[in-house]
């Protein structure tokens, strides 16, 4: 099964279509699926829905979607760094599913292991809660949470080899593994793709079976906050 492609576009052909749920790994601008998105911004896919930790900022990562009016509604944890992402939701214009992030990995983790829900304590009493089941185990509420699976997953990795087994670079991991095994179809953009059989089987975090297409590509590796201080006086 050739899994290889040669450009985020052809990753994505075929795959694409209005109204679909897409899963993106990343954490603020580290470990997104970049090029991926950039494919999906020029195919023109409508009316998504899409879950992921944030949405970028306003000019990069799935903040480029928001600009061009392509998401319908998110699924998230986190929605600062994104004045777009805020007016869009003020204005009724974007819908919003709040998730704790724990919670958020979790349904997503779930969701590629076969377990259609899970009971929880965190978000118990609050909004998070509303309209949820409410569960009590050894005296205390849990509150049950459905798992999510995508239509398609978007990930963004270190290493690669030819049949999909993945490594990501430190904090880069974060929300990619669980996002990757959530999508029926994962696509995956790396920054290198080894000859099979170099990777130590140890250092994999992903086997290959969760993945369906892999590209190479360069990427950009914005800072999101780039904090300095001032030089001191000799």
């Amino acid at each position: 099964m050739k899994k290889v492609y040669a450009s985020a576009g052809e990753a994505l052909d075929g795959v694409l279509r209005d109204g679909m749920t897409i899963a993106a790994g990343g954490f603020g601008l580290c470990g997104i699926p970049e090029l991926l998105i950039a494919a999906i911004r020029d195919a023109g896919t409508r009316d998504l829905t899409v879950a992921s930790n944030n949405a970028g900022v306003d000019d990069f990562g799935l903040g480029l979607l928001l600009q061009s009016r392509q998401i319908r509604k998110m699924i998230s944890s986190y929605v600062g760094e994104n004045a777009e992402f805020m007016r869009q939701y003020l204005s009724g214009e974007l819908e919003l599913e709040f998730n704790p992030q724990g919670t958020l990995a979790e349904r997503m983790r779930a969701g590629g292991s076969g377990i259609p829900g899970f009971y929880t304590k965190t978000g118990v009493g609050t909004v998070i809660a509303e309209g949820k089941e409410v569960k009590s185990f050894d005296g205390q509420d849990y509150i049950l949470e459905r798992a999510i699976v995508a239509d398609l997953s978007i990930v963004k990795a270190w290493k690669a080899d030819d049949t999909g087994n993945l490594v990501f670079r430190k904090t880069a991991r974060n929300f990619n593994p669980p996002a990757a095994m959530c999508g029926r179809i994962c696509v995956a953009e790396v920054e290198e793709i080894v000859p099979r059989g170099s990777l130590d089987p140890d250092m994999i975090h992903l086997p290959g079976i969760y993945v369906h297409r892999i590209v190479q590509g360069p990427h950009e590796k914005r800072i999101e906050q780039r904090t300095t201080r001032k030089k001191e006086a000799a």
